[in-house]
């Protein structure tokens, strides 16, 4: 199949939650691009701003403290923002993430600060989690761009995880996050290094809708290699109801709903939600 073959296969709307054709998280470059982006202050493509990061630390320890919760499990840690922060708090901190260089990074602030954080680089869906956790952390909507499959899969290691009364934090999109977002194309050229390539490549963007509750961004990139890849990023947004759903269907009692992990009161509006959930 050339080059023009592959842009015509894959410029169309894939079936629900088809998986990218080549890793995305842990490839060599754009892990480079997604640690640069954990630390924009003005993007929040990767990880939300220092400020609510710290708001929302303390607001963990005020509802979950160290004292009663000690041995917590960041997953999806990235560079460990959160699970450093966790650490000065006085947590035992385990952090996972399938991003190797993130993971070296944290690795070296750890070792630097002398945090003895533990770090895994790891597939959270793909090994069986750590256990004896009094608090799991999943944070920054990263469930929500898991499948129906995978999302349940990851729930059930969860609960499996944690110690009998544990507590699990996770926030989600709601569909106000997509308000009036309407399907679209478009592309961009890139000379030299960009996000997706370090050298001159070419991407096509769609936004795909599949309901109000599942949207799509999706990157075919061609660079100057002729080398072709599509990566899909997926998004499920959650109302109330459906993420109490999934969390009771994996054994777990919701015990709070928020707007988000700083621990603003509900709204319906809310672009987030956020919640505690505790294994029965």
């Amino acid at each position: 199949m050339n080059t023009i073959e592959k842009i015509i296969k894959y410029d169309c709307k894939p079936e629900i939650y088809e998986k990218s054709t080549s890793p995305f998280w842990d490839d060599d470059h754009i892990s480079k691009s997604m640690l640069q982006a954990h630390f924009d202050q003005d993007t929040e493509a990767a990880s939300r701003n220092m400020k609510f990061i710290s708001q929302s630390v303390q607001w963990i320890n005020s509802v979950a403290p160290a004292s009663s919760h000690h041995r917590i499990l960041d997953i999806g840690c990235g560079p460990g923002i959160y699970a450093e922060k966790f650490s000065q708090l006085g947590y035992e901190v385990v952090g996972i993430d399938i991003s190797k260089r993130s993971i070296d990074y944290a690795k070296e602030v750890s070792k630097n600060s002398h945090s003895q954080v533990q770090y895994m680089n790891a597939n959270y869906l793909e090994i069986e989690l750590p256990n004896n956790f009094d608090l799991i952390t999943f944070i920054y909507c990263d469930y929500g761009a898991l499948s129906t499959s995978d999302r349940k899969l990851i729930l059930d290691k969860i609960y499996r995880s944690l110690n009998s009364g544990g507590k699990l934090i996770l926030d989600v999109f709601t569909h106000h996050q997509y308000l009036n977002r309407k399907e679209s194309s478009s592309w961009s050229s890139h000379q030299g290094s960009g996000f997706f390539r370090p050298i001159s490549h070419l991407s096509l963007e769609h936004h795909y809708i599949y309901n109000q509750n599942v949207r799509l961004n999706q990157y075919i990139i061609l660079d100057e290699s002729s080398k072709v890849d599509v990566y899909r990023i997926w998004d499920t947004c959650f109302t109330k109801d459906s993420i109490s759903k999934e969390l009771e269907e994996s054994g777990f009692h919701l015990n709070q709903v928020l707007s988000d992990v700083s621990g603003k009161p509900y709204k319906s509006d809310s672009n987030t939600l956020a919640v505690i959930a505790e294994k029965k």
